[in-house]
């Protein structure tokens, strides 16, 4: 009986000691920002904007400058063409092609496009024809299975200033000029690139040593261009009469590569802005439908009731 009055006794301790509260209440700080002081708000607030604009500053020039390489990225000009529904400055069109005939196509190609894609772009009918029989185009044969050259058609495409690749690379160095035709597109960075390509040589930092027949371009991928810079201030005489800068030239090339790119780009942002108003009409009209119609459709219950 001792024994067993023991064993009681140890159990009810131990149930008393599990049945006390683990629970140790402590005060609760108050760390809300509402309750600091006013000296303390201003400060943490500054601290915060601070950190937010170092933060955001050193984002930018992280996407601005590589120093890895020296690389450095585009910045984003404000074309005319830019906005959602701008259309191409058609005069820079015609502009730029007269730069690209006068100073570009001695090097590179633009072998995807037609002189009959100029009509009612750039230039009318009758200007394109008068461009196209400039060019002598070799064809044939003939009747007698000679080749022959003819007066370029609006049918015949930009004609090449080289026969073949090994042609172009032998009398450029070794470098190969890239076709023009989908260089905007082709290029990260669209007309900003070029722009800044064509605008950004300079003499090389101190430090880099450039090998001969090399130019210095922060914009080209490897600093080292083999191609002499291509524009300059009046390097042709506009036939409008526009002062010919450099960013001039430069815009305006840049302004026909972007529509030689995308001859659609006009037609495309015609068609948007038709889409966008007919969604003024549309939207309205399938909002009712779905507010004042289909609404009362969904919610409606059909109850089966059977025959008695």
């Amino acid at each position: 009986m001792a024994a067993l009055r023991a064993v009681v006794l140890a159990g009810s301790g131990r149930r008393a000691l599990l049945s006390t509260p683990k629970a140790i209440p402590t005060p609760k700080a108050n760390m809300s920002f509402a309750s600091l002081p006013k000296s303390k708000k201003v400060a943490l607030t500054t601290l915060g904007v601070i950190t937010a604009g170092g933060a955001g500053l050193a984002m930018l020039l992280h996407q601005s400058v590589k120093a890895s390489d020296l690389e450095l990225h585009p910045p984003s000009y404000p074309w005319s063409h830019g906005g959602m529904l701008s259309s191409l400055d058609h005069a820079s069109v015609r502009r730029g092609y007269q730069v690209y005939k006068q100073v570009c196509s001695a090097c590179h190609s633009m072998e995807y496009l037609a002189f009959r894609n100029l009509v009612d772009v750039s230039h009318t009918e009758a200007e394109v024809k008068v461009i196209a029989e400039e060019v002598e185009v070799k064809d044939g044969p003939d009747d007698t299975g000679e080749m022959f050259t003819r007066p370029g058609k609006l049918s015949d495409y930009f004609p090449k200033p080289y026969a073949n690749p090994e042609a172009a690379r032998a009398a450029n160095n070794g470098a190969l000029p890239p076709d023009l035709s989908y260089i905007i597109s082709a290029r990260h960075g669209g007309e900003d690139y070029v722009f800044s390509l064509l605008t950004g040589y300079c003499d090389a930092p101190g430090g880099v040593e450039m090998k001969d027949d090399l130019y210095y371009n922060p914009y080209f991928p490897g600093q080292a261009i083999g191609m002499a810079p291509p524009i300059y201030n009046e390097v042709l005489e506009f036939d409008d009469g526009t002062p010919a800068t450099m960013s001039q030239v430069a815009k305006d090339v840049c302004t026909f590569l972007k529509w030689a790119a995308e001859p659609e780009h006009d037609q495309r942002k015609r068609m948007g802005l038709k889409l966008l108003m007919g969604s003024v009409i549309l939207i309205p009209l399938l909002y009712y439908l779905k507010r004042h119609r289909w609404s009362v459709l969904k919610s409606r219950k059909i109850a089966y009731r059977p025959p008695k």
